[in-house]
């Protein structure tokens, strides 16, 4: 899957009215930062895309789905990720490309999925129907029906950053349309193009937000195509952005969807609707922006949102906590339908970014850092998800892993072993002399850390957890301080006596240890 390229120049562009109601302090309006160089995609500039969804309405399920991807030294492969996605109950996807590979490990899944026309194609598509045909044969017939693709983006933020391409962005995605009615598939799959927020001005009141009026010649036909295709208006959100970039005007609770006291809440002093978080004052603001150009029946769908787990001095808000608490209020949000309070019991289906932390990403850390997983498949944190379904289930109570099973003959679990630290590509230099799960030294306990770290790699698939009859899934956490397992948060472990298990000088650590290498290999 190929590399993308990603601008940094991320700046606010929440205004807000605050109105307290224990006050007669007249209202108090600002704007923050410039309306024409705002937050958008993450993976803006890049031949990316974004997924497009059903129409929600009060009675349709809402859902939530992930982008994935690529930018990590270890990559998963395609089967890996896909036995990522099935664990964690996730049935949308948004891919970058349009990788032969992946769309094969997710055909016959039933995951519904995004595709996408790179930005770097978008010249030759949008001048020639041919060539979008050849797009399409090539790219869309190979795999349907078996790979449920769902919807095509063309293009990646294209009005705000490959402005010179504008003009043919509608004929890009119409040609697409073309191709695809002529294969019988345009109800099948939906064509659209996904936008960053910076194309609403004066985004607070809602009400009072339209579209950069530079972009509306390019924007009405594009919104005319959206609507008499039954297609969708894509947006990315990112509160975050908004939230650092506010100089302190923006409450870190009203960015992170935590309850506000009806006094502190943002009021739209034209429409009086109330506004608990910044997601939702964006969403309505695109809302009333369509209006504003006499739409008003084509749904929005956020294309990407998240928060960083992790970041430099300069980000200190980029922590696990936060990074935990927004996604997990926004997964419920969503999922309980609650809707906009333009539009109360209307879902806004969203996509959250991302599924994988990538550590090759440029800039700061925080860059580096919004994934919900690592690349073994082992959660960065664990979602409070408690009420809201299955989706995103790496917060489940019934914890299982993969350990050595009693008994088992020692020659074996040993040659296990060193294939899980070997070909199977476990980072086992936590069992090195002097790390932590060193003790207790023995083959039994250090195959248990390697074939459970194995099994979070292959997202507990079945059949990960055999190791030629050696290992065996319990719901018993077998953690022990300092050594505590990947499939583990660390909760209610202890420290383990060390005399319980007697220390072995044939165990993969101490042959690593003397070795001096960071992982060990025997043929099996």
């Amino acid at each position: 899957m190929e590399m993308r390229e990603q601008s940094m120049s991320f700046q606010p562009f929440l205004s807000l009215s605050w109105y307290d109601a224990n006050e007669d302090a007249p209202l108090r309006s600002y704007k923050i930062g410039n309306d024409d160089n705002l937050p958008f995609s993450k993976k803006s500039g890049r031949p990316t895309s974004h997924p497009v969804v059903a129409a929600s309405s009060a009675h349709e399920d809402a859902f939530v789905g992930i982008n994935i991807g690529t930018e990590l030294s270890d990559m998963p492969s395609p089967t890996q990720v896909v036995a990522l996605l099935k664990a964690q109950q996730i049935h949308h996807v948004r891919l970058y490309d349009t990788n032969r590979d992946m769309l094969l490990a997710l055909a016959n899944t039933g995951i519904r999925v995004t595709v996408s026309v790179p930005n770097d194609q978008l010249l030759g598509i949008g001048q020639s129907n041919a060539t979008a045909a050849n797009w399409v044969s090539r790219n869309i017939l190979t795999h349907v029906p078996a790979t449920n693709i769902t919807s095509i983006a063309v293009g990646s933020e294209v009005l705000t950053t490959l402005p010179n391409a504008a003009s043919i962005l509608v004929s890009a995605i119409e040609f697409i349309h073309s191709a695809l009615v002529a294969s019988g598939l345009d109800s099948q799959i939906k064509v659209s193009t996904p936008h960053s927020s910076s194309i609403i001005q004066f985004s607070f009141p809602p009400s009072h937000a339209f579209f950069n009026r530079s972009w509306v010649p390019v924007m009405v036909p594009l919104l005319k195509f959206l609507q008499t295709t039954g297609s969708f208006f894509m947006l990315n959100v990112y509160p975050y952005y908004n939230y650092i970039q506010s100089n302190g005007k923006i409450a870190l609770d009203y960015a992170l969807f935590r309850p506000l006291p009806p006094n502190k809440e943002a009021v739209d002093t034209n429409t009086l609707l109330h506004y608990t978080n910044v997601f939702d004052a964006i969403v309505d603001a695109e809302y009333f922006s369509l209006s504003s150009l006499n739409f008003t029946n084509i749904p929005v769908v956020v294309t990407e949102s998240g928060w960083p787990s992790k970041g430099d001095s300069s980000d200190p808000d980029a922590t696990l906590d936060n990074a935990n608490t927004y996604n997990s209020n926004l997964i419920r949000h969503v999922l309980n339908t609650t809707g906009t309070p333009k539009h109360p019991g209307i879902a806004i289906n969203t996509y959250i970014y991302e599924l994988y932390n990538e550590d090759l990403r440029s800039g700061p850390i925080s860059e580096k850092n919004w994934g919900l997983f690592d690349a073994n498949g082992v959660p960065v944190y664990s979602l409070h998800l408690t009420g809201s379904g299955t989706v995103l289930s790496n917060d489940t109570t019934n914890q299982t892993f993969c350990v050595a099973k009693e008994g088992a003959d020692r020659k074996l679990v040993q040659a296990a072993l060193d294939w899980a630290c070997g070909p199977g590509k476990v980072d086992c230099s936590p069992l090195l002399r002097g790390n932590p799960c060193y003790e207790p030294d023995t083959v039994v306990a250090h195959a248990s850390y390697a074939f459970d770290a194995y099994y979070r790699r292959m997202a507990m698939a079945d059949g990960t957890c055999n190791f030629n009859g050696v290992a065996t899934v319990t719901t018993k956490d077998p953690s022990h301080r300092p050594c505590i397992f990947p499939g583990s948060h660390g909760r209610n472990v202890d420290f383990i006596n060390g005399t319980l298990l007697a220390p072995s000088s044939n165990s993969t650590a101490t042959k690593m240890a003397v070795a001096g290498s960071r992982s060990f290999c025997m043929k099996l």
